[in-house]
């Protein structure tokens, strides 16, 4: 009897260590302190180094939070805090991480630092910053000198309590999976235009944008409506831009699949090329300029009835319209209107022509070595 109770004490330890040792071979526990590089044009005190310490560790997870921040909460919050974690640990293994990789291929496997397990790294930002990614984290020092040589995100500790959060995550994972698609396995840098559109479509794909408010997708219509006329493919890291590449990118996916943002990710082209790639891969006439010009025509009259490509599919953009600029003509006589304006490549204009009778005729001087599309 006691042999058998002292064989079963020996099993019950190994079997102890055997469930443990994944966190023991990295050397990994709960309240360790670690220092990080972090984006200082982001952090709130626009620090370039912190301390952080470890809060969760799970089989694909490692949660940092700034200690500064978690020093200055109290009990309840922390308690709080971790209950967060706790959740969105499970929201990514259980459906971001499953769902993103199964189409669009996976991060760096195992990464720079050995490991299987992605950083997650939540220190106070400014506002309008849900989060982030380094792609300098995935090199050396010798090639990066601030790169933190793991495989990482990082995320605003003033969302922590925020359902957005999901959201954020399932962005800057994304970012991860394109620089493995890219960089390392391809050896290409994909422009930000069209790495940002993948990034914020993830959260359309994954279900958090189906509710009509406080979504990112609601935040991201109001500034594109806001903002129109900005460039699609020209990236100033104003936070109008996320505007129009995810309107557009709604549009894209809701009319060619989401197989356009995997085959494009998948290709060794990048930007207008890739996509142009993956439309004839998948069997379409269509190339990137028609579609932007059904785009321009779809946010401004937004109606399936004139046509199957003027329309947006997604529920939660029916509405959608931007507001034109309004010229108007004199009623009676002959009249002459002028406009000047300056645009950018893929950019759009929108103008409504009020007033007059008879023949409207428009002419258009422009730069004679540059073309323009009017569709009218």
């Amino acid at each position: 009897m006691f042999r058998n109770f002292k064989n079963k004490q020996v099993f019950i330890i190994l079997l102890l260590i055997f469930f443990l040792f994944p966190f023991l071979v990295e050397g990994k526990v709960i309240n360790q302190e670690t220092e990080f590089f972090i984006n200082s044009d982001f952090d709130i005190e626009n620090r370039e180094k912190i301390i952080a310490t470890l809060q969760k560790i799970t089989s694909k997870l490692y949660f940092y939070i700034d200690k500064n921040w978690w020093d200055e909460q109290d009990l309840h919050q922390r308690e709080k805090a971790k209950v967060i974690l706790e959740a969105l640990s499970k929201e990514f293994e259980n459906r971001i991480y499953p769902t993103l990789t199964s189409i669009f291929g996976f991060e760096p496997k195992p990464g720079i630092d050995k490991s299987e397990r992605i950083i997650v790294l939540l220190h106070p930002m400014v506002k309008q910053v849900g989060g982030y990614f380094n792609s300098r984290d995935g090199f050396p020092k010798a090639r990066a000198p601030f790169s933190n040589e793991r495989e990482m995100v990082y995320l605003n500790t003033f969302y922590i309590d925020s359902p957005l959060l999901k959201s954020f995550l399932a962005h800057e994972f994304m970012h991860l999976i394109t620089f493995n698609q890219k960089e390392m396995l391809r050896g290409v840098s994909e422009e930000i235009w069209l790495n940002e559109a993948r990034a914020e479509f993830a959260s359309t794909l994954l279900g958090y944008d189906d509710e009509p408010y406080g979504t990112n997708l609601e935040m991201r219509i109001k500034k594109f409506l806001s903002r129109p006329h900005d460039s699609l493919t020209e990236w100033r890291k104003a936070i109008h831009d996320y505007g129009i590449v995810n309107i557009f990118t709604q549009y894209l996916v809701d009319h060619y699949g989401i197989e356009i943002l995997r085959d494009s990710l998948h290709s060794s082209k990048i930007g207008i090329p890739s996509i142009n790639y993956a439309l004839r891969k998948n069997g379409f006439e269509q190339d990137f300029r028609q579609i932007f010009t059904d785009w321009k025509i779809a946010v401004l009259v937004n109606d399936c009835a004139l046509g199957p490509k003027y329309c947006f599919l997604n529920p939660n953009l029916r509405n959608l319209r931007v507001v034109p600029l309004l010229n108007f003509l004199p009623l009676a006589g002959r009249g002459v209107l002028s406009i000047t304006s300056m645009t950018k490549n893929w950019a759009g204009n929108w103008h409504r022509f009020v007033g007059g009778k008879g023949v409207l005729e428009l002419e258009f001087v422009g730069h004679p070595e540059i073309n323009f599309k009017i569709p009218y």
